[in-house]
């Protein structure tokens, strides 16, 4: 949406799909407590991680064609991984979400197996990012020639 219409449209595809996530997030809710606080952390991590995607690819959008999205998905997935991991589950935020038993989450492990032990939730937010990381370079191509393809019907039009 950026690279074609630009960050206003962007937006509002954002907002859309902010939207009709908090609408699933509320009925889903409403069977537990815990869902809430999953849900809140989903909704916050999406809205402000795709804010931030958007607003970095902007800026770089005229650089290469693969500098924007990378960028934008790497600052985007750190900041969408540190927001809902550490809404979900870090315990300082217990007082605000008092029926929630994240024990299970906070449970001292090895990172990823092997390294310092550390909460599980951190070990899982690492293992995430990595996947988002990891995805993000290899949609490169695709988003490349998907984009290129687009570009090229909107100049026929």
């Amino acid at each position: 949406m950026n690279r074609i219409y630009g960050p206003q449209a962007a937006r509002k595809v954002v907002f859309a799909g902010f939207l009709t996530g908090v609408l699933c997030s509320v009925v889903a809710a409403g069977l537990d407590k815990t869902t809430l606080r999953i849900a809140i952390a989903s909704g916050a991590a999406f809205l402000s991680a795709q804010l931030l995607d958007i607003a970095i690819f902007n800026r770089l959008r005229q650089r290469n064609w693969w500098l924007p999205p990378l960028a934008a998905t790497v600052a985007g997935s750190i900041l969408d991984t540190v927001i809902f991991f550490g809404i979900a589950f870090w315990t300082g935020l217990s007082g605000v979400f008092p029926h929630d038993d994240i024990s299970w989450a906070n449970e001292l492990v090895p990172l990823l197996g092997q390294g310092p032990n550390l909460p599980l939730w951190v070990s899982l937010a690492v293992a995430d990012w990595s996947v988002k990381m990891a995805m993000a370079i290899f949609a490169l191509i695709p988003f490349r020639i998907i984009v290129g393809n687009l570009i090229d019907r909107r100049a026929e039009i």
